[in-house]
């Protein structure tokens, strides 16, 4: 496979990956190192994987789902409860829906068949590092779908709930945008603003509600009818 070009963000980006066949890790442990990410650890089966990523705290976890000793998505509902920054991109040979929705559920920011081409995968490791959602073309619609199914199912209210926090107007337009589907790469582009201040508000969103990632945020949003906005 050809090496790609090195650009600054990727040589700062940290990635971790985890497979149980030796052969398809060690191959895209090379070709992430090829394409300019450091990669800090790989791991073989899911407790494994647990130790290593809470250890070196990668900025990306590129995880198969089918693992020995834990299921993948329970290496991802994990750690993504415990490192806050970790970002994970779903490798798996497997498209079937149930996998994907689950995947998304657990956490996981991204979701990419393992027929994807280097380029593809590089590509994705680099978007999911922002905090871009990447789904194999025909799995986003899916995800999507989903979310809006859960948006209408009604929510535990606690007795005590208190009063939502006030998000700024430029919040709520961020927040609507993210709603919508919109990378942030688009969202900087139709805003007229940067990536990373289109990152400042997603994050600050997140702190104000309370919320996790950007599965939890997406349903906010369409719980009140901001993708319809």
């Amino acid at each position: 496979m050809s090496t790609q070009s090195v650009t600054a963000g990727e040589r700062s980006t940290r990635v971790m990956v985890v497979d149980d066949h030796p052969m398809w890790r060690d191959a895209v442990a090379r070709d992430l190192s090829e394409s300019g990410f450091e990669v800090v650890a790989t791991a073989g089966d899911g407790p494994q994987a647990v130790r290593r990523a809470t250890a070196v705290v990668p900025d990306v976890l590129v995880l198969d789902l089918n693992l020995p000793g834990m299921p993948g998505v329970q290496v991802c509902k994990e750690l993504v409860g415990t490192l806050p920054g970790l970002r994970v991109l779903v490798l798996s040979a497997s498209g079937e829906h149930a996998d994907v929705l689950e995947a998304v559920k657990s956490g996981a920011t991204g979701y990419l068949l393992k027929s994807a081409s280097t380029q593809e995968l590089t590509e994705a490791v680099r978007s999911t590092a922002v905090g871009d959602p990447v789904f194999t073309p025909g799995l986003a619609g899916l995800v999507l779908g989903e979310y809006r199914r859960l948006a209408s199912e009604p929510a535990p209210v606690a007795a005590d709930e208190p009063k939502a926090p006030r998000l700024t107007e430029r919040e709520t337009e961020v927040l609507r945008l993210v709603a919508k589907g919109l990378s942030y790469k688009q969202i900087a582009e139709r805003l007229v603003i940067s990536h990373r201040t289109v990152q400042n508000h997603v994050q600050n969103t997140l702190g104000k509600l309370q919320l996790h990632n950007r599965v939890e945020l997406v349903r906010y949003a369409i719980e009140r009818g901001l993708d319809d906005a």
